[in-house]
C-alpha cells in the first residue's frame, strides 16, 4: 500500500501514513538576511550528544564592555523553525543592536520525530551551556569577553516562549542551579500555550489567520507526548493536572500577544492569573497585530514599539 500524506506544516514538515518524514532543507520564510557588518555572529555546538547548535550575537561596537545576556528561542509549534532560518537569524540582528546585548539563539528536537518534553530539555541544556562558559578554565573569550552573566534574560517566541515558561518554572526565582549565572526575567513572546477547552479567540479566531486554529491543532497533535492531551503540564500551564504555581517563586516577567493572534486570550489571562498569585509580571498586547508580527516586519512601528518595551523591562531588572 502507498503511503501517503496525512500532515504537513508551511510547506517544510510532511508527515507519511507509513510514520516517515520529511524535512525541507529550505526555511518557510523566504526572506533576505540583512548583514551588514554590524552585529557579530557564530555558531557554537551545546549539546554534543543531539547534535544541537546555538548562534551567538553582538553588536559589532558595543557601547558597554559587558553586555547582557538576552536568550532568543524561536518558534513554529515546537515542530518546524531553527536559528539558521533568515527571519530568527534578522530579528536577533535587531535584538542584538537595540537592546546592546549578547544573543543567545539555540536550537532544539523538533517533533514530531521528538516529542515533547525533549524540546523544554534542550532549552534548559542551552542554558547550563551557559553555565559552563561562566565556569570554564578555559571559555570562550568571543563570549566571555563581552557577556555578563549576573544579567541574563530568556526569552521565547510562540514555542520558544512556552519553553521560556517552563524553564522559568523549573529554574524558580535567582535560578540557583545556573550560578553564577543569574536570570533576571524572561520575555514570553506569543507563547504557544493550549488546553483541551478552547478560548473565545482560539474558537472564533479568523481561519485565514497566520497561525489558525487547524495549524494550532496540527502543531499541538504532532508535538504532545502520544497519548496525551491539549491539558498536559507543558501545554497548559493552569490545566487540572499542572503544578500549582502560587508557592513557586518566579523571576519577572513580561507577556507580549498581539491582538489578532489567536494565542490571545490563552496568553492574557496567563499574565492576569500570575499577577493574581503575587508573580511580578508585565502583560503587553498590540491591537490588530497577528501572532508572530515582530518577526514577520521586525521594522514596522509596533515591532519597534515592542523592542523599547523589552529594552525597558531589561533595564528595569538589570539592576
Amino acid at each position: 500500500m502507498a503511503k501517503v500524506e496525512v500532515d504537513e506544516c508551511r510547506g517544510v514538515l510532511k508527515v507519511y501514513s507509513d510514520g516517515s518524514i520529511w524535512r525541507s532543507t529550505e526555511p518557510s520564510f523566504r526572506v533576505s538576511v540583512v548583514d551588514d557588518g554590524s552585529v557579530l555572529w557564530k555558531d557554537v555546538q551545546f549539546d554534543q550528544q543531539n547534535n544541537l547548535h546555538l548562534r551567538l550575537y553582538k553588536p559589532a561596537s558595543a557601547v558597554v564592555k559587558k553586555l547582557p545576556v538576552f536568550y532568543y528561542i524561536h518558534g513554529g509549534g515546537f515542530c518546524i523553525g531553527s536559528r539558521t532560518w533568515p527571519n530568527c537569524q534578522n530579528y536577533c540582528f535587531k535584538l542584538a543592536l537595540a537592546l546592546q546585548a549578547v544573543i543567545v539563539a539555540p536550537d532544539y528536537r523538533l517533533a514530531p520525530e521528538n516529542r515533547l518534553p525533549l524540546a523544554v530539555e534542550d532549552g534548559f541544556t542551552s542554558v547550563k551551556w551557559l553555565q559552563s562558559q561562566a565556569v570554564a578554565a578555559e571559555p570562550d573569550p568571543w563570549l566571555v569577553d563581552s557577556a555578563d552573566f549576573t544579567r541574563v534574560f530568556i526569552s521565547g517566541d510562540s514555542a520558544g516562549g512556552n519553553i521560556a515558561h517552563n524553564m522559568a518554572v523549573r529554574l524558580r526565582a535567582g535560578s540557583k542551579s545556573l550560578e553564577p549565572v543569574q536570570v533576571k526575567g524572561y520575555v514570553l513572546l506569543a507563547p504557544f500555550f493550549g488546553g483541551t477547552q478552547l478560548t473565545e479567540s482560539e474558537a472564533h479566531g479568523p481561519k485565514d489567520a497566520f497561525l489558525n486554529w487547524e495549524l494550532i491543532d496540527r502543531f499541538w497533535r504532532l508535538s504532545i507526548p502520544v497519548g496525551d492531551t491539549m491539558d498536559h503540564p507543558l501545554v497548559n500551564p493552569f490545566g487540572p493536572v499542572s503544578l500549582d504555581l502560587e508557592p513557586v517563586e518566579l523571576d519577572p516577567m513580561l507577556v507580549v500577544c498581539g491582538g489578532a493572534d489567536l494565542l490571545k486570550d490563552r496568553a492574557k489571562d496567563y499574565a492576569e492569573r500570575l499577577k493574581k498569585l503575587g508573580k511580578k509580571v508585565e502583560y503587553a498586547e498590540f491591537e490588530g497585530q497577528q501572532h508572530g508580527f515582530f518577526t514577520i516586519d521586525p521594522d514596522s512601528q509596533v515591532s519597534k514599539e515592542l523592542m523599547e518595551i523589552i529594552k525597558d523591562f531589561i533595564k528595569q531588572y538589570s539592576i
